[in-house]
């Protein structure tokens, strides 16, 4: 289980996600794990992308269910049972969220070419707020160890951000499955 958290109604976008959204085709098919204030929906909903927006605050997703270009699912990824069964996306993106139990269904799920944009705390991050506890922590190279021998890395950073509203300590990984044509083209 996640720290409890009241979700943003921030719209900006994480950097790390624009940076490698060009990895996303427009056509997308794209989960947005822990959608919240649906900043990341949005915003890969403008650039022509089909999402779907997940999370467990019904109010959240509300904000924006009615928008085109995105569905909205109510969930609690941590209990039942997986919500999308037999269903592909050909990204997934994932920020300030882990459950480690739901890892391998979000690789599962993953289309053989898609996109993998994950970015969330790490250990050291009790340093400077929560979340602190260890369970909503990444351990160093978590997700690396997560997609080696299923995803290609494109990109992975592990350390202290100072590029939010507060420092963090954070990881980031931006990988592909293994039928998408390599190499990628990296952003400017």
């Amino acid at each position: 289980m996640t720290e409890p958290a009241k979700h943003s109604m921030q719209r900006v976008p994480s950097a790390w996600i624009t940076r490698y959204a060009h990895l996303v085709p427009s056509s997308a098919r794209v989960l947005d794990v822990a959608a919240g204030g649906g900043r990341h929906a949005l915003f890969f909903a403008a650039r022509g992308n089909r999402v779907v927006a997940v999370d467990r605050d019904e109010a959240a997703l509300a904000s924006y269910a009615d928008l085109p270009g995105i569905e909205t699912r109510t969930a609690d990824l941590e209990t039942g049972a997986w919500p999308f069964p037999g269903e592909t996306f050909d990204a997934i993106v994932v920020v300030n969220y882990l459950h480690r139990a739901a890892l391998p269904y979000l690789l599962a799920t993953l289309a053989s070419d898609g996109t993998l944009l994950y970015e969330t705390f790490a250990a050291g991050n009790e340093a400077y707020g929560r979340p602190s506890n260890p369970n909503f922590l990444l351990r160093p190279g978590e997700l690396l160890d997560a997609v080696r021998d299923r995803l290609t890395v494109v990109a992975f950073e592990q350390g202290v951000s100072p590029n939010r509203d507060s420092p963090a300590v954070i990881e980031r990984v931006a990988a592909v499955g293994p039928a998408r044509a390599w190499p990628p083209v990296l952003s400017p």
